[in-house]
């Protein structure tokens, strides 16, 4: 149960203790059971939020629920094995979202960015790392994968651009960055904007990015410029904000971006090819 004032940041620092002082016993016992249940019972998962990000940064902070990220199918899988164990479960969003609750405590399981882009496939196991949680040997989510899914949470209330940043940070220098680029493909702009953040905000720290990657997504930029404006009035900015950009979509005449963007996806996946806005220079649509 949350004990400080909801309006009230949550504490951060580089005190391990920080991500529990706030919690209850009976807190931090549900979390544990939850992932000694799903690790007996077999089904697979990585270990995300603020237990991950702490295990890349050392950054620790309070946190009211255990975020754990399987693929969709065993995503249900866990909601039936938390059930025998009576915990009460609902599938909040099948986008992306589903809990469990064992009383006022609960558990997230995230199976893709809200958005319904960065969706936990394979490769968020093959490229785990391990770490201990709640006395459990457990994957951990990769720090490139974290990034693809932060990336895209840009809401008034909740933006994650400074995690993005400690992770560029602390494992940047280490990152598969050519698996980066292709995670983000065709939203090649969200991860520029960020690592633009990131070099303002860490001048002396620019080379954890490759010059290859900067250099690269430079050029998609100067195409675009070459390129001009698109035809159809289109907002994109709903993948980064369901709320910010409703008066854009619903009042100024702009299409659905989010809507388009997951008609583009399909269309790709059904014909086995990835679509023209993914080649190399970002520039077909």
């Amino acid at each position: 149960m949350e004990k400080r004032h909801p309006n009230h940041p949550g504490e951060m620092g580089t005190d391990a203790q920080l991500a529990e002082r706030e919690r209850a016993p009976d807190e931090l016992n549900a979390r544990a059971r939850a992932v000694g249940l799903l690790i007996d019972a077999g089904v697979p998962f990585v270990v995300g939020g603020a237990y991950a990000y702490a295990t890349y940064t050392g950054i620790y902070r309070d946190t009211k629920d255990l975020d754990l990220f399987p693929r969709k199918a065993d995503a249900l899988r866990a909601l039936q094995v938390l059930e025998k164990d009576g915990w009460r479960t609902e599938r909040a969003d099948e986008v992306w979202l589903y809990k469990a609750f064992k009383g006022d405590y609960f558990v997230d399981f995230i199976f893709s960015s809200g958005n319904g882009v960065a969706v936990v496939d394979d490769e968020w196991f093959e490229h785990a790392p391990r770490a201990t949680i709640f006395g459990h040997e457990c994957l951990v989510a990769p720090a490139e994968e974290m990034i693809w899914s932060k990336a895209f949470v840009n809401e008034r209330e909740r933006y994650d651009g400074a995690d993005v940043n400690h992770l560029l940070l602390k494992a940047g220098r280490n990152m598969d960055w050519e698996r980066m680029m292709r995670r983000f493909d065709r939203y090649w702009e969200v991860l520029l904007s960020h690592l633009m953040m990131f070099r303002f905000a860490y001048p002396s720290e620019r080379d954890a990015i490759p010059e290859w990657v900067m250099a690269e997504l430079m050029s998609r930029t100067l195409h675009t410029l070459r390129e001009g404006c698109w035809e159809e009035k289109l907002c994109r900015g709903n993948l980064i904000s369901r709320v910010n950009y409703h008066v854009d979509i619903h009042h100024w005449g702009f299409s659905d971006g989010r809507s388009w963007d997951e008609n583009e996806r399909q269309r790709g996946d059904e014909s086995g090819a990835r679509s023209g806005l993914e080649n190399s220079v970002g520039g077909g649509r």
